[in-house]
């Protein structure tokens, strides 16, 4: 018999039926040809005959079988190494994600903060003009030429002096409004600088986050093709040792039948 087929199909309550039965019909053949009972033994050895090439048909188509089960086993692995793959990896993408809007808004809430107190900060400083030189000079003249009793060019006088500190106290404003704008012009820039900063940063994080994603499904398609092909290549093999033996089994069988016929 086969002993490689029959290691290959494996041993089962069917094989065992069937070696029995094989073996029932050699022995019925045996039988009938010692009794002379001819007719009967060449039935017997043309069901012998069938039954073992029937056998061994059987056994190939059962490697076949076994062999397509493996290959969908292993398809099988990889869709779910897939599936949990990508589950694995938008997890960690969405963490990152989440990760990242939470700094941008923690940053954000901070310059904001800091922004407004700045801004407080500018308004308490300064908060009065301040007047020049010459207006307080006007104004001491002012009393002098009061206290005086020249009330005539003390008025005049006072007139000038208002409309200076009136003039003063505008230009101190333009001044001041413009030195504030530009103050919290550079804060600005400054806080929108940081802010690009983390941005670039979160940016060339989640880039290199896509890449490692893709190197790793490169590796995980990788491993599958490397399987699949292993697997594929064992199966080739094993189907040319089985032809192989399968054919020579088969040249037996009906050499000993035609041997047996004649």
């Amino acid at each position: 018999m086969l002993a490689p087929a029959a290691a290959i199909a494996g041993t089962s309550a069917y094989d065992d039926a069937v070696g029995d039965f094989i073996e029932v019909l050699e022995g019925h053949m045996s039988n009938c040809e010692r009794l002379g009972r001819y007719a009967e033994a060449d039935i017997a050895r043309q069901r012998l005959m069938e039954l073992k090439e029937y056998e061994l048909f059987r056994r190939r188509e059962t490697l076949r079988s076994r062999q397509l089960a493996e290959v969908l086993g292993v398809e099988e692995a990889h869709v779910l190494q897939f599936t949990e793959f990508h589950a694995a990896w938008d997890a960690k993408t969405a963490a990152f994600e989440e990760r990242a809007a939470g700094q941008l808004a923690e940053l954000q809430a901070r310059h904001e903060e800091e922004l407004r107190t700045y801004q407080q900060k500018l308004l308490v400083r300064s908060a009065y003009p301040r007047h020049s030189k010459e207006y307080f000079n006007m104004r001491k003249i002012e009393e002098y030429l009061a206290k005086n009793k020249n009330y005539v060019e003390a008025a005049a006088l006072r007139e000038k002096a208002d409309e200076l500190a009136a003039w003063e106290e505008q230009r101190w404003n333009a001044e001041r409004q413009a030195d504030l704008l530009a103050k919290e012009a550079n804060l600005k820039a400054k806080l929108r600088t940081e802010l690009e900063g983390v941005k670039n940063r979160l940016t060339s994080n989640r880039a290199e986050l896509a890449r490692a994603r893709r190197r790793d499904l490169e590796m995980l398609l990788t491993r599958y093709a490397n399987a699949k092909s292993e697997v594929e290549r064992g199966h080739k093999l094993e189907r040319l040792k089985f032809d192989k033996e399968m054919a020579l089994e088969l040249k037996l069988i009906r050499a000993q039948a035609h041997k047996l016929a004649y």
